[in-house]
């Protein structure tokens, strides 16, 4: 059975860069898949793609030798245990602000008797190059479960959270924990603010020993985070990738059309 390389190099401590796919296209998703990022998220929150699509790309990810993992939609079993037996690698669970969330995410992603996933399927070993029997096994060992801080209750629990075995990573989306902190009159927390949260964070992390992450959009932005001591960083998607590339060459090129903020990642 193959051993999942992201998984092992977070234990490391090595930094793990990679991106979220939104447009559910096979196509772009084989693209992307060998480009060389070490893995790629298929975002099922954020997105209309539907199991059947998302499993074909697991498969093409998995394939091209890049780690597919899936964003599923909300941390519940039902939806832990399609996106694994659909043959991602691992998950990255949204809105975890408790402990008990976090033990129900943990617990959906591992067989017994560390959890409580149900056996069944043959996708999820074919991903792997496994036999059935190698994947109910091992897979344990090599699913990777990431959680995500995307809240100020989030950030209250993350030393409780983050130290829960079984928590591989810690994810913030830095759009919902800003949505999050809001006050009563709608107003946005201040950058500073923002960052001063983003620091507990990432301070909790290193405390308890578990590798932290967050969604970036620039290169200048990956290293700044990465010389902090984030490890699992995304960097835009290929929707925003495709995006602001086109709106760069409308605007070299000259054509007067107001563009529009089509992708926030």
């Amino acid at each position: 059975m193959r051993k999942n390389p992201v998984k092992a190099a977070l234990r490391a401590g090595q930094p793990q860069v990679g991106t979220w796919l939104s447009l559910g296209s096979l196509f772009a998703s084989r693209v992307m898949a060998r480009v060389g990022f070490p893995w790629l998220t298929v975002d099922m929150e954020h997105s209309p793609i539907d199991w059947s699509e998302a499993a074909a790309l697991f498969g093409a990810i998995s394939d091209a030798g890049c780690v597919p993992l899936c964003r599923v939609p909300r941390g519940t079993h039902e939806n832990i245990k399609r996106a694994l037996d659909g043959g991602a690698w691992g998950i990255v669970v949204p809105m975890v602000n408790t402990v008990a969330e976090a033990r129900v995410a943990v617990a959906a992603a591992k067989y017994p008797p560390t959890g409580n996933r149900s056996i069944g399927g043959g996708l999820h070993a074919l991903n792997f190059g496994a036999t059935a029997g190698d994947y109910f096994k091992h897979a344990n060992d090599e699913i990777l479960v990431i959680l995500q801080t995307e809240s100020p209750e989030g950030v209250d629990n993350a030393e409780a959270i983050y130290s829960l075995p079984g928590v591989d990573a810690i994810f913030v989306g830095p759009n919902d924990l800003t949505a999050q902190m809001r006050g009563p009159d709608g107003i946005d927390p201040s950058p500073a603010q923002l960052e001063a949260m983003l620091q507990r964070v990432l301070a909790a992390g290193k405390k308890v020993g578990t590798p932290v992450g967050l969604h970036t959009q620039t290169t200048e932005d990956v290293q700044k985070r990465i010389a902090e001591g984030w490890q699992f960083i995304a960097v835009g998607s290929e929707l925003r990738f495709m995006t602001v590339e086109a709106q760069r060459l409308v605007t070299s090129i000259g054509i007067k059309k107001q563009a529009s903020d089509l992708a926030r990642y």
